[in-house]
């Protein structure tokens, strides 16, 4: 029986969306890089140029470079030409987090007062470059090696295996705090360099942080704690006076294990295609994963739609529906599928097929759910609704980017790995009909 994912109507529907929502994050460009939308796709003038958005939307417009999709090469360009520019500190190295909407006198940003150098920012400035590495942008190369030598200098911590959290602007202090989430986004920049360089230490590097976090949710009945001391201590207390924070919730984000999930996954293809056999962690982690994440967050107060966030006993906490984590739930059943399906086919077995077709079922479950709540528009999602499945502005008021909603739609047409800048140059991308 055909995954629903292979449909061709789906697969129609999604390069629809994917192209209709490239069409409105346009609407996002500034002088000094991509800002932040709101309802409307107009962009927010009272809030700054942040340069995790900026990566972002310049990491879909060469995806979309990618599939010849008209206007999408020059907007990649620009996302690039911010950050070698006005994103760029030019005296401490490294990139701003946050930046007015007009550079000094001298072309120079200006960073937000008080502002921080991020993990979580400098990521996507990795991603970002390595996708433009694939899509030929001029420059990208450059920049990569800048962004994974800080990488190497600012961020990773050896004696861990991880990276740190924030700087300040000068790099002389280092937060007292270490988050998963900015981890999470790093794995991801990770095996994203090490398709584009070949380099095995970014997968290596990748690997060893799934490991962490396989054996932290192991030891939490598959939640993972998102917060820790700068010597990898647990604070499962943290914010616990902020439950809806956007990038540091109290508790368990059942989003997140989603995330993780298909991470695990992606990086576990990318070692069986090289003839490698992983451990078998990788695999059963993923699914316990985003078995739990489903449990804990799919529909559990009565109403349909993921919540934000829970405790460690798996009761809600923040009970707004995000449109991200809907998105990573499809991406992941989706991964899933295809991972578990390879491996029936390898051993000549039908051992899964039970778990893919409950896959499917989850997955057209949450496309009609997302069908139904998030898709405002083609092209235009709600990103935050509330626990009645109304347009809600608690975290995520307006429509910051693209990145989510625009890899989930690529996703039913692309392999495991490698990620998807890569294999969208590789000419990897399936039909739209069934193949």
């Amino acid at each position: 029986m055909p995954s629903p994912w292979s449909d061709s109507e789906i697969r129609a529907e999604y390069d629809a969306d994917f192209r209709a929502i490239v069409d409105f994050a346009r609407g996002s460009r500034v002088d000094t890089g991509f800002g932040y939308m709101g309802p409307d796709g107009r962009v927010d003038a009272s809030r700054p140029v942040e340069l995790w958005i900026t990566c972002r939307m310049t990491h879909v417009f060469c995806l979309a470079a990618l599939q010849g999709i008209e206007g999408a090469a020059e907007l990649a360009d620009h996302g690039l030409a911010a950050l070698r520019g006005p994103l760029h500190d030019p005296v401490h190295g490294g990139w701003y987090s946050q930046i007015g909407h007009a550079a000094d006198g001298t072309g120079a940003g200006v960073p937000v007062p008080g502002s921080r150098k991020e993990a979580y920012a400098h990521a996507f400035v990795v991603l970002a470059a390595t996708s433009a590495v694939a899509a030929g942008r001029a420059g990208a190369g450059d920049l990569l090696s800048e962004a994974l030598e800080a990488e190497e200098r600012w961020w990773w911590e050896p004696e861990y295996g991880r990276v740190r959290e924030s700087w300040d602007l000068a790099f002389t202090q280092s937060e007292d705090y270490r988050g998963v989430n900015a981890n999470m986004h790093t794995t991801e920049c990770f095996l994203s360099a090490f398709d584009v360089t070949g380099d095995r230490t970014w997968l290596d590097r990748a690997c060893g942080i799934l490991r962490f976090v396989h054996d932290q949710a192991g030891r939490h009945d598959w939640r993972i704690p998102e917060h820790f001391s700068a010597t990898w201590e647990a604070l499962p207390d943290y914010n616990r006076d902020q439950p809806a924070h956007p990038f540091r919730p109290f508790g368990v984000t059942p989003g997140h294990g989603l995330e993780w999930s298909r991470l695990m996954l992606q990086a576990r293809a990318a070692l069986v295609a090289r003839g490698e056999t992983p451990g078998e962690w990788m695999l059963e982690g993923a699914r316990h994963l985003f078995r739990r994440a489903v449990e804990d967050g799919w529909a559990v107060d009565g109403a349909p739609g993921f919540v934000y966030t829970t405790d460690f006993e798996g009761r809600p906490v923040v009970r707004e529906r995000m449109h991200w984590v809907l998105c990573e739930a499809i991406g992941a059943a989706v991964v899933q599928g295809k991972v578990l399906a390879a491996e029936d086919e390898a051993r000549g077995t039908s051992a899964y097929r039970e778990d893919i077709e409950g896959l499917g079922r989850d997955f057209t479950i949450w496309d009609g759910y997302a069908r139904q709540y998030l898709r405002e528009a083609p092209g235009r999602w709600f990103h935050e609704l509330t626990p009645r499945n109304t347009p809600g502005t608690r975290t995520w008021p307006g429509k910051p980017d693209a990145y989510h909603v625009a890899q989930m739609l690529l996703l039913p047409r692309l392999p495991a790995t490698p990620t998807f800048a890569t294999a969208l140059r590789d000419g990897l991308l399936e039909s739209l009909g069934r193949d």
